[in-house]
């Protein structure tokens, strides 16, 4: 016996269609990336989104065609989303923080027709056009009056492009397992690997961000979303705020520290999503002048691990402090790390070892521990394994990749290692290739680093494990120095000690002017490994 509902295939222009009927006014805010502050709304997104889908209808852009955005988080950029997916096409984004090589080969393999990109990587994509024999034409996301000149083929501005269009146009209909979005994932290790997700996925996921021990931000909020609309489907943002009706402040090119907090005092944000690296920019021109954030009420913190010298900062602020963690493959969000009730009444260090841990799965997110073997691992908060997950908006398979990625029971294994307590709560020790073996135990990297960024003389922190004779490997502590301060080997072994086992202690100190990131911001380990071999 089957039920008796209506059968309402969850497609993701339904999002932009409910936003722009119950949520009309509902601001869209974005530092243009021309300069000036650019307001629109819900409403006007959706018209908007329905000329390119009649524009891109009328290109040839088919079912499956695939149309790739290199962007900033802008209006523009969220009007191509809902209007590349609303005709069944595939919104391709890529990360322009990748090398020139890797954009060519991401853009050939996923075979774009169109490339839409804003003028700060025209000259980019014109190094490698020529290597792009996919693609059919580039729109650029600005007006007649700051197009570039350019040499890109079939070049033209987006604005003038949709104006051919009158948006008497219907969205197209299919199964809501049809592809909607492509993200690549780094690619730290071989080429990168294309995730592909569905509207099915897409709606869910947006469920998944909305409940409200996640993102939560409703119809009185107001969302910024620094995590970039190319990195990891941008933590579903795009999707969530519209569904609730949530306000957007979209920071465009400019992610300074002065610059943030600009837009998120002057727009009284109260929900803000992004990377360490940016709330410490954030932090360190705040404690320079000495300003407050009355209005912002939370804070989502992902992308790798957040430091407790953050966590504290916001903290003391009243500020609430979500540590969350995800990967492209999971749409992105796996857990997020808002206080249970029974840890709602913490306080001090006990508060904060709390929230430094990633947070618990949501529901549609399932989570085990496993050994090398795949045997099962305790949820006792201390035995560390393999990391593996499964769910509706989680990666069943690579694009154009034949390898089998989930074991029997259909998890997929993250390649992170990690515990979790017996409330479910998430603490990633490492990376599967980046944990530190030594005399058989394991020492997490990651504890390491965030023990030594609490320095006050740190801005940042890595640490590798080197071979060694007798214990297989032991770590090495590399450190970034604040601008204008100095530290010793001793002072950073001497301020670690008696915070750890004798054991973890790393074996000595390097000090380097910079540390290198990966396109996603995460410390680039290999570049360090071989930096210090030997």
């Amino acid at each position: 016996m089957l039920g008796l509902m209506q059968d309402w295939p969850l497609l993701c222009h339904r999002i932009i269609d409910h936003a722009a009927r119950i949520h009309a006014g509902r601001e869209v805010v974005t530092r243009s990336v021309e300069g000036p502050i650019h307001r629109t709304n819900y409403a006007e997104i959706r018209g908007r989104a329905l000329k390119l889908a009649q524009r891109l209808d009328r290109q040839g852009i088919r079912l499956g065609d695939r149309v790739a955005t290199l962007a900033w988080n802008t209006w523009r950029h969220l009007e191509a989303w809902y209007g590349i997916m609303g005709i069944g096409a595939v919104c391709h984004t890529v990360n322009p923080r990748l090398f020139p090589d890797q954009i060519a080969w991401i853009i050939n393999h996923a075979t774009d027709r169109i490339v839409m990109t804003d003028i700060t990587f025209v000259p980019i994509l014109e190094k490698i056009a020529g290597r792009l024999p996919s693609v059919e034409r580039y729109v650029v996301l600005t007006d007649g009056a700051h197009m570039p000149r350019t040499s890109l083929k079939n070049a033209v501005a987006y604005e003038d492009w949709i104006a051919e269009a009158d948006g008497d146009f219907a969205w197209k209909t299919f199964d809501e397992n049809t592809a909607a979005a492509m993200c690549y994932t780094s690619g730290t290790t071989g080429d990168p690997k294309g995730v592909v997700y569905s509207h099915r996925s897409n709606v869910l996921h947006s469920m998944i961000v909305n409940n409200a021990d996640a993102l939560g931000a409703g119809s009185k909020d107001t969302l910024l979303p620094v995590v970039p609309l190319f990195h990891a489907n941008s933590w579903g943002t795009a999707f969530s705020a519209p569904s609730m009706g949530t306000r957007l402040v979209m920071p465009g090119a400019r992610l300074d520290g002065a610059s943030v907090y600009e837009l998120l005092s002057g727009e009284k944000v109260t929900f803000a999503a992004g990377v360490p690296t940016v709330w410490l920019m954030l932090l360190q021109h705040m404690e320079t002048d000495n300003l407050k954030l009355p209005d912002l009420k939370v804070v989502i913190c992902g992308g790798s691990a957040m430091p407790r010298s953050i966590i504290k900062a916001f903290d003391d602020m009243g500020i609430e402090v979500r540590h969350a963690w995800g990967m492209t493959e999971m749409s992105p969000r796996g857990t997020v790390g808002a206080l249970q009730g029974a840890f709602s009444h913490l306080k001090g260090d006990a508060r904060l070892d709390r929230l430094q841990m990633q947070g618990y799965a949501p529901f549609m997110v399932e989570m085990k521990l496993t050994d090398d073997a795949g045997n099962e691992l305790p949820w006792d908060g201390k035995t560390p394994g393999r990391l593996k997950v499964r769910g509706p908006a989680i990666s069943a398979a690579y694009y154009r990749v034949d390898d089998d990625i989930l074991d029997e029971e259909g998890f997929f294994d993250t390649g992170d290692v990690a515990t979790l307590d017996s409330y479910g709560y998430l603490r990633i020790t490492d990376r599967s290739k980046d944990v530190i073996k030594s005399g058989g135990e394991w020492i997490s990297s990651i504890d390491l680093e965030n023990l030594a960024v609490g320095h006050p003389k740190v801005a940042e922190a890595a640490v590798i494990g080197l071979p060694h004779p007798k214990w297989g490997e032991r770590p090495l502590l590399i450190v970034q120095v604040k601008p204008g301060e100095s530290v010793t080997r001793e002072e950073m072994l001497d301020f670690m000690d008696g915070k750890i086992a004798k054991w973890w202690m790393p074996d000595d100190v390097a000090f380097v002017d910079s540390i290198p990131h990966t396109a996603t911001g995460k410390i680039l380990k290999a570049a360090l490994r071989e930096q210090f071999k030997g």
